[in-house]
């Protein structure tokens, strides 16, 4: 499992020091074999939205994380349940990105290659300003298809994409790694 580590101040021997309420978020995810389709290990967080303190946690070690940043968008794929939290404890505005046909007005699309099949992303015309400052939030990165195309829409829009965040992180994420030139900040590994 991966956890994100806290340095000890004062210790002699350079221990580190495991924020609790990683465990405890990666404890709360619910691996399902073989869904949506043979062969995938479903990292499933409805589980972790279930138990409100941990949830919160969740939101609170990303929102620590760029309360400072000068971020002004929070922007998100899918399912917005981590980036309205998150935008509205920094100050910093939303930005849903959606699949094809879900906004009304006029959008910019992208379309991405997903671990098992395509997708395309929308995004509403002037919901993002040029050199505003955005990160990305995800649940998971498995390929980073999802991110790399959230990237893509947002930077064509003139964007100033900061870092993508996700939850959950496939173990070729552990340690420090970029999508599209990015940085990507990953709470816990998956669990397989």
């Amino acid at each position: 499992m991966r956890e994100k580590m806290l340095e000890e101040e004062g210790g002699e021997n350079g221990a580190v020091a495991v924020d609790p309420r990683l465990k405890a978020i990666s404890e709360s995810i619910r691996v399902v074999p073989h869904f949506p389709k043979p062969g995938i290990m479903f990292n499933d967080i409805t589980t972790l939205l279930l138990h409100p303190g941990v949830f919160k946690d969740a939101v609170d070690i990303f929102v620590d994380r760029y309360r400072h940043m000068t971020i002004s968008a929070v922007a998100e794929a899918r399912g917005f349940i981590f980036g309205p939290a998150i935008a509205l404890a920094i100050g910093a505005k939303f930005i849903p990105l959606r699949k094809p046909k879900k906004l009304p007005g006029e959008v910019i699309s992208e379309k991405y290659v997903l671990e098992y099949g395509t997708d395309c992303l929308e995004m509403h015309v002037g919901a993002v300003q040029p050199e505003e400052r955005v990160i990305v939030i995800d649940d998971l990165v498995a390929t980073g298809g999802t991110l790399c195309a959230a990237i893509r829409l947002l930077e064509r829009a003139g964007a100033e994409v900061v870092e993508c965040a996700c939850l959950i992180g496939l173990p070729k994420f552990k340690g420090y790694c970029r999508l599209n030139g990015k940085p990507v900040y990953v709470l816990v590994e998956s669990r397989q």
